[in-house]
């Protein structure tokens, strides 16, 4: 074990520092689910054609992928506190364009806007708290906050959604964020300390193009799929996403300093976070998004139940993140990781049970206990990786941890979801007039009796299958994890693991 007896340990100023980044921490992932429930309203008022609503929800997520890790590098050169700002600012005015957009193209736009801005947003504040807490115990608790506090944004966006859309209109979900972002604008030049690299290059325009491209193509294909299966459009996104991969790597090799430090991935405890990171998003936000298909179209409940239901999953989430540091201390980083994968097999295998029961209290039970047992995943390999590379290169290493999240994630949404459509069609072998529907429209209100009750069984079994292979992949991730560490990979700054 390695001694920091000369580090700096964080006090009062820091953890209330700690407390500002939270903010927007906190609407950045409220952004990504809050429109969702608006959709109805607004799609009634701007007369949107299927095309123009579905990059109204996309868009976001599209830019805010693709930005991340550019984003970081720019934080590294021109400041993380003051890239945090302007991204505030930045954030704030998108915001109140799309609350009062009066057409679909309108909307898309500030759409994009918010997801440049909210790119800003996450580098930016994890690496700054690679900077305010220097001590690797009070880091780990700080990322401990930090992750929770994306947790408390998924589990709020849907029930502050629902409460908002009962009583205002749809562009009130847009317009809870000024206050948040104005507080943030005043509390931040007084709280937070600027942090750059003297040294870092300049922003190189054709890295960061380059890179925006490869990450966007990558993405991009990988939704297509997911919506629509294989397609030329997805293979020309993943081609584009490809060359422009090659062109990026090329002119990393020729510049004399790269716009993104390579020598990074030469660390093992580096890459092996990584990819534990996105082996652990794969299976979360895959599941995040069959449950909320489940409670919906499964169990018949309406968007704000379903958004009631998944609150204790958002509780258990911030539990398990705020707790991670503690127990880490005590069983090391890999020990913890390798138990947290293990606790999430047993939700996902308890979610599987649910499914195949239609029991909506054993369901919300797994949810809670899978998202238990992922939240000390996350909070530890996010914690390696801003944990082993130079504080001048914390904005990079924090883009590449959140650009790794929104990969896995987006692997996860498109393999889950494709599994979870086959087997349900599947499922229904013997009812070929509704295997022939769309789901939603086979489990919608227009449908009754046996039908329905075919159909939801049919949605049920899917999700089993679906589940119980979640469970074997985090199964699989606790060995890794255990690998991993055999092999130097996955040791801290904290414990030796």
């Amino acid at each position: 074990m390695e001694e920091h007896g000369d580090l700096p340990r964080a006090g009062r100023r820091e953890w209330l520092a700690m407390a500002i980044l939270a903010l927007p921490c906190l609407l950045y992932s409220m952004d990504l689910t809050v429109l969702n429930l608006a959709l109805p309203e607004l799609a009634a008022d701007l007369d949107p054609t299927p095309a123009q609503l579905l990059w109204m929800v996309d868009i976001y997520g599209f830019i805010l992928a693709a930005a991340l890790i550019p984003m970081g590098v720019v934080g590294d050169r021109i400041g993380r506190r003051r890239l945090l700002l302007w991204g505030a600012f930045a954030f704030g005015v998108a915001s109140l364009i799309a609350a009062f957009a009066s057409s679909a193209p309108m909307m898309i736009a500030a759409r994009a806007l918010m997801g440049i801005a909210a790119a800003t947003l996450a580098p930016s504040t994890l690496s700054m708290v690679r900077n305010l807490f220097p001590h690797p115990e009070d880091r780990s608790k700080a990322i401990g906050v930090w992750i929770a506090s994306f947790s408390a944004g998924g589990a709020v966006g849907p029930l502050v959604g629902g409460v908002l859309l009962e009583y205002f209109w749809w562009g009130s979900v847009f317009l809870i964020n000024l206050p948040v972002m104005a507080l943030l604008l005043v509390l931040g030049p007084k709280m937070l300390p600027e942090a750059r690299d003297g040294a870092a290059p300049r922003p190189d325009v054709a890295s960061a193009l380059s890179l925006l491209v490869a990450v966007l193509g990558l993405v991009y294909a990988i939704k297509k799929v997911a919506m629509d299966g294989w397609s030329g459009e997805a293979g020309l996104a993943l081609a584009v996403s490809i060359v422009a991969t090659t062109l990026f790597l090329h002119r990393q090799r020729r510049l004399a300093v790269p716009f993104l430090d390579l020598d990074m991935f030469a660390s093992p405890r580096f890459s092996a976070a990584l990819t534990i990171n996105i082996l652990g998003f794969f299976v979360a936000f895959g599941m995040f998004l069959l449950m909320a298909l489940y409670f919906q179209l499964g169990l018949g409940l309406t968007e704000l139940q379903a958004g009631v239901a998944s609150a204790p999953s958002g509780v258990a989430f911030i539990a398990g993140a705020i707790a991670a540091p503690a127990i880490a201390s005590r069983l090391g980083t890999v020990a913890l990781m390798a138990l947290g994968f293990l606790v999430a097999a047993g939700g996902f295998a308890l979610a599987g049970a649910a499914a195949a029961s239609g029991d909506l209290t054993l369901m919300i039970a797994a949810y809670c206990l899978f998202s238990l047992g992922l939240a000390p995943v996350f909070t530890m390999t996010t914690d390696v990786i801003v944990g082993s590379v130079a504080a001048s290169h914390a904005g990079a290493a924090a883009g590449l941890s959140e650009a790794s999240t929104e990969l896995g994630g987006a692997f996860g949404i498109a393999v889950l979801g494709s599994l979870l459509t086959m087997l349900y069609q599947l499922a229904l072998v013997d009812h070929p007039q509704l295997a022939a529907l769309p789901m939603n429209a086979a489990l919608g209100p227009d449908n009754a009796g046996v039908q329905i009750e075919a159909a939801r069984d049919a949605l049920g079994q899917a999700l089993k299958v679906a589940a119980l292979l979640c469970s074997a992949i985090a199964i699989c991730g606790a060995v890794l994890s255990l690998l991993l560490r055999g092999r130097g990979g996955l040791q801290t700054d904290t414990q030796g693991g």
